[in-house]
């Protein structure tokens, strides 16, 4: 099994609910186990800021899916639980993306790998510190940590 790494977000309706779901669901997942959780970190919107904070965290999966396959099961997820994408940035009831997949670089229309953004994201950064192992996928976490520092972004008590 490959070791994948995803980003969550919530900031519609019962964030913590949506988390819920969405790990639950990725547990259900053919051929993936949900190996880690972070923390849940509340952070301001990015590019448009007429919207509620969301709720961020992390998870480290194994699986035996293609990192498309992965995707696509992200994106059914996401489906699932009613995501529309009126707009960029847009307010969402989860967001689910790919960010680091062990052994995979990629630069493809519907997948790049890693993130192509989330090195400048402390709202993926940080969560994904403590759920990332180095070694088997290659980023280098700690350099970009250093550079979003300033980004508010709180670690919450809650327990997912």
């Amino acid at each position: 099994m490959k070791e994948a790494y995803l980003g969550l977000g919530t900031n519609i309706g019962d964030r913590e609910k949506n988390l819920r779901a969405a790990i639950d669901a990725l547990s259900h997942l053919p051929k993936t186990q949900v190996e880690a959780v972070s923390s849940v970190y509340e952070t301001a919107p990015v590019g448009y800021l007429e919207q509620a904070d969301f709720l961020n965290l992390c998870v480290r999966v194994l699986t035996d899916l293609s990192p498309a396959a992965l995707l696509g099961a992200c994106l059914g997820i996401e489906a699932a639980m009613g995501r529309e994408r009126p707009f960029k940035n847009a307010p969402r009831v989860l967001d689910i993306d790919v960010l680091l997949f062990e052994g995979v670089r990629c630069s493809e229309e519907e997948l790049i790998l890693p993130h192509p953004r989330m090195g400048e994201r402390a709202f993926v950064l940080m969560p994904l510190s403590e759920i990332y192992r180095d070694g088997v996928t290659t980023y280098p976490l700690k350099e970009r940590l250093n550079e979003v520092r300033d980004q508010r972004i709180r670690r919450t008590e809650i327990k997912i």
